[in-house]
């Protein structure tokens, strides 16, 4: 039963992996600005983002819900997150995530992730009052994702996420839904070699609807004036595949260096190449960087994204219950970006 369980769940992905949809064209740059909802590939966790997302193919616990679902199998009781980001340091862009996991039964776990995107008081603009003065709104962003992961065998974990998402201003707003899937494979004597692949953001169009594309205007034929509605265009998710693979340096029994690479294939924008390294002091402290590559990244004429390409981070934890194993972290990442000052994300983490 079990082995018929396994053989479903990576003939279910694989084919998700090549039965995408026929928008799905990996790293066109054409296509740039096309597809919508971009806060999905925005990394909100700081353990995961400090290296870059390299570690797609070795990420574990409650951060493996933006990088790869599969790694949410190894969470051992119960985890929390709490993370704040400061997005594009001066652009007043700010990120608030939460996270619960709990481990049901002998090798499933459940998790669920909330992530909100506040862009501060924008100043309200007319053709007639072209410099403000009558208030301000607010636009919101935010995606829950009800996640479970299952480790079929020592080898083998997989995971699938159901993500709900909303955008919206007062008078606007669009919903929608998506899925991502992921596999992680880890072999070796001392389990040691790593290897993932991940699909995200596969779901319907989304489109805008409210009030806000309403307006009183004359009508041919009609003697006063009607609300006529415009009509919105309906837009893409920005689907991608990670395909991840890392490896274990096992120099001691306290002391560990991972080094990790992840291709990112992307539906609207330019395939990333991604490199990270991590040095543990058993399970105490952690240090990471990592570097993310795309076509024209080097130069400011021809980069299509803000973010240049170098993140580090480091975690501290603190171990509360040696019986039980329970411990509080906190954990920091910066990503380079130009121009603003970089990307900040501060996170505390607990382990029950």
């Amino acid at each position: 039963m079990k082995r018929n369980i396994k053989f479903l769940f990576v003939l279910l992905l694989t084919s998700s992996l090549f039965v995408l949809p026929s928008s799905v064209k990996a790293g066109n740059p054409d296509r740039s600005g096309q597809a919508g909802a971009s806060e999905l590939l925005i990394n909100p966790w700081s353990r995961s983002s400090g290296w870059g997302n390299a570690n797609s193919a070795c990420s574990k616990g409650l951060e493996s819900i933006y990088s790869n679902i599969a790694g949410l199998a190894f969470t051992t009781k119960t985890e929390l997150i709490f993370s704040h980001t400061a997005w594009l340091q001066g652009s007043g862009v700010s990120i608030n995530s939460f996270g619960f996991s709990q481990k049901v039964g002998k090798t499933g776990v459940f998790g669920i992730g909330v992530s909100a995107m506040t862009f501060g008081d924008i100043m309200i603009t007319t053709v007639d009052l072209p410099e403000g003065g009558v208030g301000f709104f607010s636009p919101k962003f935010m995606n829950i994702g009800l996640s479970y992961a299952k480790m079929f065998s020592n080898s083998i974990y997989g995971g699938l996420t159901l993500r709900v998402i909303n955008e919206a201003i007062s008078d606007v707003a669009a919903q929608g839904v998506a899925l991502d899937a992921g596999i992680q494979y880890v072999t070796g004597e001392t389990e040691n070699i790593h290897f993932g692949i991940s699909l995200k953001n596969v779901g319907p169009r989304m489109k805008f609807k409210g009030d806000g594309f309403s307006f009183k205007g004359l009508v041919p034929g009609a003697p006063n004036n009607m609300t006529i509605e415009q009509r919105s265009a309906d837009f893409e998710l920005p689907s991608l595949i990670n395909i991840g693979a890392a490896y274990d340096i096992n120099i001691s029994e306290t002391h560990k260096v991972t080094a990790a690479f992840n291709f990112t294939s992307n539906s609207f924008t330019n395939d990333q190449y991604q490199l990270g390294a991590q040095y543990s002091f058993k399970k105490y402290l952690m240090l990471r960087a990592g570097y993310s590559y795309e076509k024209g990244i080097t130069k400011i004429a021809d980069r299509t994204t803000a973010l240049t390409g170098p993140c580090g981070g480091f975690s501290v934890e603190i171990p509360m219950n040696k019986e039980k194993g329970s411990s509080f972290a906190l954990d920091y990442s910066y990503r380079a970006s130009n121009p603003f000052q970089g990307s900040h994300t501060i996170g505390a983490r607990i382990n029950l």
